[in-house]
C-alpha cells in the first residue's frame, strides 16, 4: 500500500515545484526557479521558528534562536561563494519582499515509496503590512428614490480598500493532475495541514486568516472583469499585471481609483462573476466555509473572486488541534479514531500524515507503518488534529491504513482550476494574491 507523507520542501525540490508551478500561473508559486529556491530557504527559516516554539520558547526567543542560525549560515555561505555575505540571492520586491519578512511555511506531499512529490501547499504567516497593503474591492449597495417618479433604483459599487494588519493567507495550493479524484482526498490533506500547523505553532501566525477565491476565468485564461474594469485604469492584459504583482504592487495603489465605482455601468457578463467561484472552485469554498470562512463582501481586483476570512482561533481544525505524548504501536483493530499526525524535531524538519489512531488518558497510539512513515518512536510529542475519514466513514471501516493508502485511480478526472493556462492541471483550497 502506498503512504503519502507531508513535510517541508526542500532545495532538492525545486525541478519538481517549478513543473508544478508551470502547470498554472499563481503569484505565490511562480515559475522561477530563483524564486522557489529563495521561498523554501525562508520556508525552512520559518519551519525552525516553529520547532523554536514546540520546544517551549516564546515568539520572541524563538525569533532570537533563528535568526543567529541564518546569520551563521549567511556568513557561511559568503566565505565559500568568495565575497561579501551575498550567499543567498534576496528578491527585495512584491510577493517575495512580502515572504520575506513574514515567515512562510512550503509544505510538499510525497509518495514514501517513490519519493517523488506530487503537490505543495503554503502559507504566509503575515500578508503584507504598514506600506505593503493587501488590496481588495469592498461591495456595498446604495440606494435612489425619486419622489416625482415614484420609484428607485439599488446599484452595487466597489471601492478600494488597502489592509495593512498583516493577515495570515493561505495559497500555492497545487496537486498532480492524475491524483486528483484520488479516493483518499490528496487535495484535502494538503489544505488541512495549513491550519494543523496554525493550531500547533499559533504565535507564528495572525488572528486572521485570509483566502482568495478564484472567479470564473474564461478558456482563454482571461478575466471579465478585468477586462471590463481593472484594464480601463491599467493598461495590461490580465496575464501582464498579475505577473508584475511578483515584482511591485504599487502600480494598483497608485493607479486604480479610490472612488466608489457603479459596477452597473459594466455589461452584465462583467457583473455575473463579480463575488463569483468558478465550477471547480464551489468544493474549496464549501470546505472553507464548513471550516469557519465567511464572504464579507471583498472582492479580488483582478478577477472579482470573493476573499474569505476567517478568525484564527475560530477555525475548527485550529481549535481542535493538540500536542500529546506518543505511545507503544497500536493494531488496526485498536484504532478507532482518523487524523492528522505529525513531528517536528529541533532542525524544524516537520513530517505529518493521515492516519488511523486511538487516544486514552494523553496519550495518543498509531500503527507501525504510520510511525515508520513519519519516523517516530514511542516518547515523542507529536501533533493530532481529529478529522473525518477519508471515504467519510469510520477509519475502522477502511481497515485502517496509514496516511493515504493505495494508488491514485486511472484516469483521474481533471479540469480547469484557478489561472490554469491548460485544462486539468491543479486544484487549490483558496490562496494569496488571487490564487483559490
Amino acid at each position: 500500500m502506498t503512504v503519502f507523507v507531508m513535510r517541508r520542501a526542500r532545495i532538492e525540490d525545486v525541478p519538481t515545484l517549478l513543473k508544478l508551478a508551470r502547470m498554472v500561473h499563481f503569484i505565490n508559486l511562480p515559475a522561477d526557479k530563483d524564486i522557489i529556491s529563495d521561498k523554501i530557504q525562508r520556508s525552512r527559516e520559518s519551519f525552525g521558528r516553529a520547532a523554536a516554539i514546540a520546544g517551549g520558547q516564546s515568539l520572541a526567543e524563538s525569533k532570537r534562536t533563528t535568526e543567529s542560525s541564518e546569520q551563521r549560515a549567511e556568513s557561511a555561505n559568503g566565505k565559500r561563494s568568495g565575497g561579501g555575505g551575498a550567499g543567498r540571492r534576496s528578491v527585495e520586491t512584491g510577493i517575495a519582499a512580502v515572504t520575506s519578512r513574514s515567515d512562510l511555511f512550503m509544505f510538499v506531499l510525497e509518495d514514501v515509496d517513490s519519493g517523488g512529490v506530487l503537490g505543495t501547499s503554503q502559507i504566509i504567516a503575515h500578508m503584507g503590512g504598514p506600506g505593503a497593503p493587501n488590496v481588495s474591492l469592498h461591495l456595498s449597495t446604495k440606494e435612489m428614490f425619486s419622489t416625482s417618479l415614484q420609484f428607485g433604483t439599488k446599484h452595487v459599487v466597489a471601492k478600494l480598500v488597502l489592509d495593512e494588519s498583516g493577515p495570515t493567507e493561505i495559497g500555492g495550493l497545487i496537486l498532480q493532475p492524475s491524483y486528483r479524484g484520488h479516493k483518499l482526498k490528496l487535495g484535502r490533506f494538503l489544505s488541512l495541514v495549513r491550519f494543523h500547523a496554525m493550531g500547533l505553532y499559533r504565535p507564528l501566525f495572525s488572528d486572521r486568516v485570509l483566502a482568495e477565491m478564484m472567479a470564473p476565468i474564461t478558456l482563454d485564461g482571461r478575466s471579465t472583469l478585468w477586462e471590463y474594469l481593472g484594464r480601463r485604469f491599467i493598461n495590461l492584459s490580465y496575464t501582464e499585471a498579475d505577473r508584475f504583482c511578483q515584482y511591485s504592487k504599487e502600480f494598483m495603489t497608485s493607479l486604480l481609483p479610490r472612488e466608489e465605482i457603479y459596477l452597473t455601468l459594466l455589461p452584465p457578463e462583467a457583473r455575473a462573476v463579480v463575488g463569483q467561484v468558478g465550477p471547480e472552485t464551489v468544493p474549496a469554498r464549501r470546505m472553507l466555509e464548513k471550516l469557519g470562512f465567511a464572504y464579507l463582501d471583498k472582492i479580488d481586483p483582478f478577477d472579482g473572486g470573493p476573499h474569505l476570512e476567517a478568525k484564527t482561533d475560530e477555525i475548527t481544525i485550529v481549535r481542535n488541534t493538540r500536542t500529546l505524548e506518543l505511545g507503544e504501536a497500536a493494531s488496526a483493530a485498536a484504532c478507532d479514531g482518523h487524523g492528522i499526525v505529525s513531528v517536528i524535531d529541533a532542525d524544524g524538519e516537520f513530517r505529518s500524515l493521515e492516519t488511523a489512531y486511538c487516544e486514552e488518558r494523553g496519550v495518543v497510539r498509531v500503527m507501525k507503518q504510520a510511525m515508520k512513515a513519519i519516523r517516530i518512536e514511542p516518547g515523542a510529542r507529536v501533533g493530532l488534529t481529529p478529522i473525518a475519514a477519508p471515504n467519510g466513514g469510520s477509519q475502522k471501516r477502511t481497515r485502517g491504513g496509514a496516511s493515504v493508502n493505495g494508488k491514485a485511480p486511472k484516469g483521474a478526472r481533471g479540469g480547469k482550476t484557478k489561472r490554469s493556462r491548460k485544462a486539468a492541471t491543479a486544484t487549490d483550497i483558496g490562496g494569496a494574491g488571487g490564487e483559490a
